[in-house]
């Protein structure tokens, strides 16, 4: 009992003690924010090159041993570009699709093979070859639906982009400052589009000058659209053009050919619904409407 009583009076004490004292220790802390607030920051600096991981330092170390011909290595580069990647990124690539072959056979032969007693035998092996060229064949699938999937993004935000590119040439804006503005006034901040158009204008701002600032904007995003509006952007700099009125004809005939493809693809709907109706929704149909008759006519003929 006397335990009890202690125990209650030093928590009652503890208790008081914390409510009295919380009022000044959060006041503190609301002073020490403020002044805070007060105080300059350092800006962060910004990274020019990224600082690679032990893991993608050791995939580079493993894709560099990898032997291959230029025109494959070329390939995988244009794939790694288009894809929103830097080119150096190729034997990172490269490493993980040696990876992946290597690791998707070991866990099965270790996982299940092995306990089994099944290490030997010719089905372990074929489906361990099969796991080694999936594992090697995936990263490059990835890679393909990625960089379609980002040209697509592309293609489709490239309007709105030359739309709102026009407005601020017509309104009196250098190309360069337009280009700044629409990457600042887009509404969609974390599209690919404006944030090559980003790149493009740290690369100007950088010295480059801008005809090949535009040629590697085009050569990273690998969309056609993009390689004939940086052309057409060069050449109306070299001949002195009007640029307003080029990019408004230019930016209505991508709006008409989006169209055209959005009723190409509505056209074909026809034809892709042509297979699950026939395969799936038909049998259905006819099972629903043909089992009751025919249940029906069997009842009619048990009786006779």
């Amino acid at each position: 009992m006397l335990t009890l009583i202690t125990i209650s009076i030093f928590a009652s004490v503890a208790l008081l003690t914390g409510a009295l004292l919380y009022p000044m220790m959060s006041r503190r802390d609301a002073v020490r924010e403020r002044v805070a607030k007060l105080m300059p920051q350092q800006a962060e600096q910004p990274v020019l090159v990224p600082v690679r991981n032990k893991w993608q330092i050791l995939l580079a170390e493993m894709g560099g041993k990898l032997r291959m011909k230029p025109a494959e290595l070329r390939t995988y580069r244009e794939m790694i570009t288009s894809s929103g990647f830097r080119t150096e990124s190729v034997y990172i690539f490269l490493g993980s699709k040696l990876l992946l072959a290597a690791a998707l056979p070991s866990i099965y032969l270790i996982l299940y093979a092995l306990p089994y007693g099944k290490l030997t035998s010719s089905t372990s092996m074929l489906v361990a070859i099969a796991l080694a060229i999936s594992g090697y064949l995936l990263p490059t699938f990835w890679l393909s639906r990625r960089a379609e999937n980002r040209k697509t993004e592309i293609f489709h935000a490239l309007p709105d982009v030359l739309d709102l590119l026009t407005v601020c040439v017509e309104a009196g804006l250098s190309l360069d400052a337009a280009l700044i503005k629409t990457a600042e006034n887009f509404q969609h901040k974390k599209n690919p589009l404006i944030k090559e158009i980003n790149t493009v204008t740290l690369e100007i701002r950088a010295g480059k000058a801008r005809s090949e600032a535009l040629k590697g904007l085009a050569e990273r995003t690998m969309v056609d659209d993009i390689k004939s509006f940086t052309s057409m952007l060069v050449q109306t700099e070299k001949f002195g053009t009007s640029l307003g009125k080029t990019l408004r004809s230019y930016s209505d005939s991508l709006r008409m050919k989006r169209k055209q493809l959005a009723e190409e693809r509505a056209a074909k709907t026809a034809v892709k619904m042509l297979f699950p109706l026939t395969f799936c929704v038909f049998p259905a149909l006819l099972v629903v409407m043909l089992v009751p008759a025919f249940f029906k006519i069997y009842a009619m003929f048990a009786k006779h």
